[in-house]
């Protein structure tokens, strides 16, 4: 059965899975990749040279990383969340479908750290959660993640040099 859950990898609280590099694989397939080079390339020699070091607990972060598979919320991954179990007791399927989204404290961190829900909210309301899910999934096919966003809130910028040019 063709259902919007089969079709679909969407956050119950608003974001859709296949723009975040979590839940697109992509943060699998780059540690995979720098496992890999680091691999080919020996460092194991690091710890050597860097006290401070474990290359041991570095490869096994990288491997869990290359490994690791986001649960999603729709898979069991958000079980404790409120927004989840929320929206199963109201039946719905995402909590942008509610009119209280824009105040619910439950939904206040997605709105703060993701400030773009809002207009998802907005959206859901116009057009119903699927057609809603059909746009984000294109916007993903087209390239649009959520790193840039999370980039701008999160990442310093680090020097390349000691003089910050």
């Amino acid at each position: 059965m063709d259902t919007i859950e089969s079709r679909y990898n969407y956050g119950v609280c608003g974001v859709y899975c296949g723009q975040c590099p979590n839940g697109n694989g992509r943060v699998r397939h780059t540690a995979g990749e720098l496992k890999r080079l680091v691999d080919t390339t020996r460092y194991d020699w690091v710890e050597e040279v860097v006290d401070s070091f474990s290359f041991k607990e570095f490869r096994k972060g990288l491997e869990w990383f290359a490994t690791a598979q986001c649960p999603s919320c729709r898979e069991m991954g958000g079980a404790r969340c409120a927004n989840r179990r929320c929206a199963q007791g109201r039946g719905l399927k995402s909590c942008l479908q509610c009119g209280d989204y824009l105040e619910c404290e439950d939904t206040e961190y997605m709105r703060d750290t993701y400030p773009f829900v809002a207009e998802h909210h907005e959206r859901v309301q116009q057009a119903g959660l699927e057609r809603h899910l059909e746009e984000e999934k294109a916007r993903a096919a087209a390239g649009v993640d959520l790193m840039g966003h999370l980039e701008r809130r999160y990442c310093k910028v680090v020097p390349l040099s000691e003089d910050g040019k």
